[in-house]
């Protein structure tokens, strides 16, 4: 196939989980054409509105916001900001005048799709998740192609127009060799006789994951175990981390346990916590459960409960299903996380199953799917 020069709107945003996928398609569509144009269109405020121009990319934002859960007065001026933004998308195709839109997820998503849709511009979406959301399922019914990630999709989506390309990720996140983790033991200081339990709560951090690896510190830790813990705590509960470490070493609280845990706001270099690890604690975020697969990591899934229809449930049980991975709730994560983190880790028959399991899970080449389904449908459209 032939890439020609296209020019395409990529909209969503609002999380990691969706600006990360769309980079991914942005650079996939610029490297098999360098000539091609790409506009990214946000919500206002949102952190795609960082994240995108310092990838080198152009981003203009809609003022759209979500519907808050509870009755406030933001919700009043929702109307009024979803036909702004509806009119703001539409004046922005008639001058950017896209061969094709793509929605990833987010607020901007719908509005920027509906417009598309108006202005007889083909629409692609790209779900990462294995139970759709509101507004994808709603673009859905006129989009020509929808790129998912899990099985059973035709619940939400019609059957003929789904794609399986899986979620694109970043290149670097590839199963461990030996290489990897004798450098990622150097890198992050740890002693390659012991097993290592990697925890991400993400960018802004996890209060249950966190809360689990202060009680395991100060309750339920003996102190014999041979485990070392890289704790991913999040940038907004870092300080009251760093005091409770600080407290801990100050009393001698949680002792060799206490000493063996490495706590951060942000993890640089994830492939190498990823090599590192021999057991994963993660949230169950669309784009973390593709990095885990493609990584081929024995995890333990603590699906976070405060996100629409319970999505990160289903992701979780999407592998638990195929013993590719464990869960534990939320509400039971402080009593029982981190004594079924250390129960993996010497359970060496389980964890071997589970990392095989997993890889067979995994898709690697989404991005290049997805870049190939938005030529094939501008080829059909060509054709028409």
């Amino acid at each position: 196939m032939k890439y020609r020069k296209i020019r395409a709107i990529i909209s969503g945003g609002g999380t990691g989980g969706h600006i990360f996928p769309a980079l991914s398609i942005a650079e996939k569509l610029k490297e098999l054409n360098p000539e091609t144009e790409i506009l990214f269109v946000g919500a206002e405020g949102r952190m795609e509105m960082e994240k995108v121009p310092a990838a080198g990319y152009r981003i203009v934002g809609l003022p759209v916001a979500g519907l808050q859960r509870r009755l406030t007065l933001s919700n009043l001026a929702l109307p009024f900001k979803v036909v702004k933004s509806v009119i703001k998308a539409r004046r922005l195709i008639d001058e950017f005048k896209p061969d094709i839109a793509i929605g990833v997820g987010g607020y901007a998503s719908a509005p920027l799709l509906w417009a598309a849709g108006r202005s007889g511009i083909p629409t692609l979406i790209q779900e990462q998740n294995g139970y759709a959301g509101l507004t994808n399922k709603i673009l859905g019914k006129k989009a020509e192609s929808i790129c998912v990630a899990y099985d059973g999709m035709e619940r939400f989506f019609p059957a003929d127009r789904i794609v399986m390309s899986g979620n694109p990720i970043r290149k670097d996140i590839v199963p461990a060799t030996e290489e990897m983790k004798k450098e990622a033991y150097e890198f992050y200081g740890l002693n390659p006789g012991f097993k290592h339990i990697l925890i991400l709560g993400g960018s802004l951090g996890s209060k249950t994951l966190n809360d689990a690896m202060k009680t395991w510190i100060t309750r339920f830790c003996k102190g014999g175990e041979n485990v070392e813990v890289m704790w991913q705590c999040g940038k907004y509960y870092k300080k009251s981390v760093d005091n409770f470490m600080e407290a801990c070493q100050a009393h001698d609280i949680g002792g060799p346990c206490m000493w063996r845990t490495r706590h951060y706001d942000f993890i640089q270099r994830m492939d190498l916590a990823y090599a590192a690890a021999d057991v994963v604690i993660s949230r169950a975020g669309a784009s973390s459960v593709s990095e885990l697969c493609a990584a081929h990591k024995a995890t333990i899934f603590v699906p976070s409960p405060n996100v629409a229809e319970d999505h990160q449930t289903h992701n979780a049980m999407a592998l638990v299903r195929k013993d590719a991975a464990m869960m534990i709730k939320d509400s039971d994560a402080e009593e029982e996380l981190m004594a079924a983190a250390c129960a993996l880790l010497e359970d060496e028959d389980r964890r071997s199953m589970m990392e095989r399991n997993i890889a067979g899970l995994a898709l690697r080449d989404a991005a290049m799917t997805i870049a190939d389904e938005v030529y094939r449908i501008l080829d059909r459209n060509t054709r028409k």
